[in-house]
């Protein structure tokens, strides 16, 4: 009796293999892989797991692939690149998730993304564009079309990043996880140093009531304990 009920006791206290989704999102993080490439990844690998009625991948081969891949370029109607990324995504689960290197990896085809000329508004296009906008909205829409920024970078902008001495931006892990130095317009510095203020005061606030600081990248909240209080990271 007491050895089946350590059994029992034991088998309740091992513990749970994590998740499948769980891994990817680890493993991609370990790579140091975007957040968007994990949305990405994670979406389509789930996608393919309830496609095959939730089977597990390691159940799973070459021609399953195919047929998933087949029936989001018949069926949805997908694009090339959507096709690749869609691949990729399932390439990554087999051999970085599963540790599976398979030959029928390298037999797949893959589809070829044709080049497009892209469709680009005139200077006065988006003079009346930017025209119609007001507020924040409009100084985000001038500080992308200005300094090449991209949407993620500008909402993700740090007071510190901004230099209105040398007139320049510092852009941090943009794509590639790269940094990049951009220029900061004239045109902009009134706009900017306005909204700085503008944050300023909401900075004040939350110190006043002795809210929690701002969100640090990586591991700097331990490297920096007080950054995220700062207005310098603000």
């Amino acid at each position: 009796m007491y050895s089946n009920l350590e059994s029992a006791l034991c088998h309740s206290l091992a513990p749970t293999p994590p998740r499948l989704l769980d891994q990817v999102r680890e493993r991609i993080r370990y790579l140091h892989y975007s957040l968007r490439t994990e949305e990405a990844y994670v979406h389509w690998i789930r996608a393919y797991v309830r496609f095959h009625d939730r089977r597990h991948p390691r159940t799973l081969g070459g021609p399953d692939v195919e047929r998933f891949l087949n029936a989001l370029v018949n069926e949805r109607k997908v694009s090339a690149s959507t096709h690749k990324q869609a691949l990729c995504a399932l390439l990554f689960l087999y051999r970085e998730v599963l540790g599976e290197n398979l030959p029928w990896m390298t037999q797949i085809e893959r589809p070829s993304v044709r080049k497009r000329i892209p469709s680009v508004l005139t200077v006065d296009e988006v003079r009346r564009v930017l025209d119609q906008l007001q507020g924040r909205p409009a100084l985000i829409c001038r500080l992308l079309y200005g300094t090449g920024m991209r949407l993620m970078e500008a909402m993700r902008l740090r007071i510190k990043d901004v230099d209105f001495t040398r007139r320049v931006i510092v852009v941090r892990d943009g794509k590639g996880g790269k940094d990049r130095v951009t220029m900061l317009p004239q045109s902009l510095l009134a706009d900017l140093r306005q909204q700085c203020a503008h944050s300023r005061t909401f900075w004040e606030q939350d110190r006043a009531l002795n809210l929690p600081g701002v969100e640090m990248p990586g591991a700097l909240v331990r490297k920096y304990p007080n950054g995220g209080t700062s207005w310098s990271w603000h």
